[in-house]
């Protein structure tokens, strides 16, 4: 008699018969902790799915940002150098700074004139024209509002 016939048989009432019943195999700690939280062979494979899955994505995604970064745009370089004041008057003072860039590039400085606190005393912008020189040296005057302690390029930009 099968273990299915011997239960279909039992009345409602009845505990089944241990000799035809299979012997229980006992369940290691890291079962009963799988089968209690739901862990699961299946859930291991959707779990490694989504992780490469993830993985691919993240690559492609890196990959065009390189190739976007890479291939876009000038690849143009600025370089602007402190080279310091001089002639620092109560309302005036000259700033010397170099810039280097490709042969032929415009570029545009901001110069700036600080005092002891570091206020903004004086401020220009500065269109600095082409040149067959990849380096330059500029010196401008700025007028003050008053004494200026120091004297230095902002910022510059390819316009």
């Amino acid at each position: 008699m099968s273990r299915q016939d011997a239960l279909r048989a039992m009345p409602d009432d009845a505990t089944p018969d241990p000799a035809v019943m299979e012997p229980a195999r006992p369940m290691t700690a890291q079962a009963r902790l799988d089968a209690r939280y739901g862990r699961t062979p299946g859930e291991r494979r959707r779990t490694r799915t989504v992780v490469i899955a993830a993985a691919i994505a993240f690559v492609v995604v890196f990959a065009a940002w390189v190739v976007w970064g890479g291939l876009s745009g000038t690849n143009a370089t600025l370089e602007v150098r402190e080279l310091g004041y001089r002639d620092a008057t109560e309302t005036s003072i000259s700033v010397r700074w170099e810039v280097t860039t490709e042969p032929g590039t415009e570029v545009s400085c901001a110069i700036q004139a600080l005092n002891g606190s570091f206020g903004i005393v004086g401020w220009r912008i500065i269109e600095l024209g082409t040149s067959e020189r990849r380096t330059r040296v500029f010196e401008e005057s700025l007028r003050t509002a008053e004494p200026a302690v120091t004297g230095l390029p902002y910022r510059c930009w390819l316009p």
